[in-house]
């Protein structure tokens, strides 16, 4: 086992896969499984562009089909392409690497550190105090599924998206600035901007550790949150949860060498200009806006309805004054909902409360367009949340733990993390 100067930072560089040059990476790179959920038609369109191309997209089951009857031969063929491309030499590996990556959208660039994430200083507890935490509340029905897909997986692709609190863009920024080698660079498809991959060099690689030396020894060491989940919560607990099911009965020198104790993903600083905080929204079937009012309307001091005209206004509505508001739309039109005797802050709880109690036919979509568009169709009610401050973001899951469920977003649908990179997580192909 190579030595880890970072271990205790709680990360290391990895063995990185990357396709061969000729591979055609715009075909290659696609959005992360989680997106889309009730949009089966975008996996369709993806399915003409990529064809019989090498791709992710033959290499993860995007999660509209996780219900579907025939999930386990799905599984299985992700399998075998898995191997396929392994022996086909489609891949080069870059090994013991930090590669920096460079996402720009509509004219705004945000930069990302992949690097592998011990899964030993990871608890997605409510209440933990582990170096890294989930920021949502993890749903464990959520995670065997998920398992079935990465028990039998050879790699693992990750759109698992941490992040840092870097106020002095000590750790990642600089990296930009220095003569690193550019090992890809495409257009992503279906609107999602342009991504290039630099290979981080050893001065880098100091820089990295000198600054996440200093963010370590200004944490409260009593309750040290350094990384914070952005995107794929349940991605992360699911590895976490089948690397606790892998590390019994081995020695301790066999879990520090095991490839399933780490988690490839893409950290982030939460001030880097180019991240936007979307919140998650909700559309339930079957359901109206007087029920669901009337529903919460028993629970506080007074609630009250009003149309508004424009999307700019219900979202300017929605997000100012102190009490709890939301959006709400159907096939009529949008309304702003306000419910005194709360915080504006309690909204993503209210509301989770109410689908916990109530347990209407819910999706969580990413992004307004979506859930406007889906608020229109039948009998559907969308529901629009306020927007999450990400100056708080650290400080409130220090304070009070993860957030409700499906709270937020870095960013919408087509902003998501791109499959690109892969890394080796069975022991046997280990190197």
């Amino acid at each position: 086992m190579r030595e880890n100067r970072y271990a205790r930072f709680g990360i290391s560089k990895a063995d990185i896969l990357l396709p061969k040059e000729g591979i055609d990476l715009e075909k290659w790179a696609v959005v992360a499984c989680d997106q889309y959920t009730s949009e089966k038609e975008y996996w369709k369109k993806v399915e003409e562009f990529v064809a019989d191309e090498p791709s992710t997209l033959h290499l993860i089951l995007p999660e509209c089909y996780l219900e579907e009857s025939d999930k386990e031969r799905r599984i299985e063929n992700i399998n075998s392409m898995m191997e396929y491309y392994l022996h086909s030499g489609i891949f080069h590996e870059w090994k013991d690497s930090f590669i920096l990556v460079k996402r720009t959208m509509d004219g705004k660039v945000r930069y990302g550190l992949m690097a592998a994430l011990d899964l030993e200083c990871y608890d997605y507890g409510k209440d933990s105090k582990s170096l890294v935490r989930a920021t949502e509340g993890t749903i464990l029905s959520r995670i065997p599924p998920r398992m079935e897909i990465r028990r039998n997986a050879t790699l693992e692709l990750p759109h698992i998206v941490v992040l840092i609190s870097d106020e002095k863009r000590s750790v990642i920024e600089p990296l930009s600035q220095l003569k690193n080698k550019k090992i890809y660079e495409t257009e992503l498809m279906m609107d999602g901007g342009h991504l290039e991959g630099y290979l981080v060099n050893d001065e880098g690689e100091d820089i990295i550790y000198s600054a996440l030396e200093k963010l370590y020894e200004n944490l409260d060491q009593k309750n040290p949150l350094l990384y914070a989940m952005g995107d794929g919560n349940h991605s992360l607990a699911t590895a976490k949860a089948l690397w606790e099911e892998t590390k019994r009965g081995l020695s301790a020198k066999e879990k520090e060498g095991n490839p399933m104790r780490y988690a490839l993903v893409e950290i982030e600083n939460i001030y880097d200009d180019g991240i936007t905080f979307e919140p998650i929204h909700r559309v339930f079937f079957n359901e109206s806006k007087e029920h669901f009012a009337g529903m919460l309307g028993r629970k506080f001091k007074s609630t009250w309805i009003e149309k508004v005209d424009s999307r700019e206004e219900l979202q300017r509505r929605i997000n100012e004054g102190g009490n709890v508001r939301m959006g709400l739309a159907d096939g009529n039109g949008m309304y702003v909902l306000e419910l005194t005797g709360g915080d504006k802050t309690d909204s993503a709880k209210i509301v989770q409360d109410f689908i916990d109690s109530e347990k209407p036919e819910v999706d969580y979509i990413h992004g307004l367009d979506a859930t406007l568009k889906l608020s229109k169709e039948g009998k559907n009610l969308g529901i629009i949340m306020p927007d999450v401050s990400k100056d708080t973001f650290f400080s409130t899951i220090i304070r009070d733990g993860s957030f409700p469920r499906k709270t937020f977003s870095i960013g919408e649908s087509n902003e998501k993390r791109y499959y690109m990179e892969a890394r080796l997580i069975v022991n046997a192909l280990y190197k």
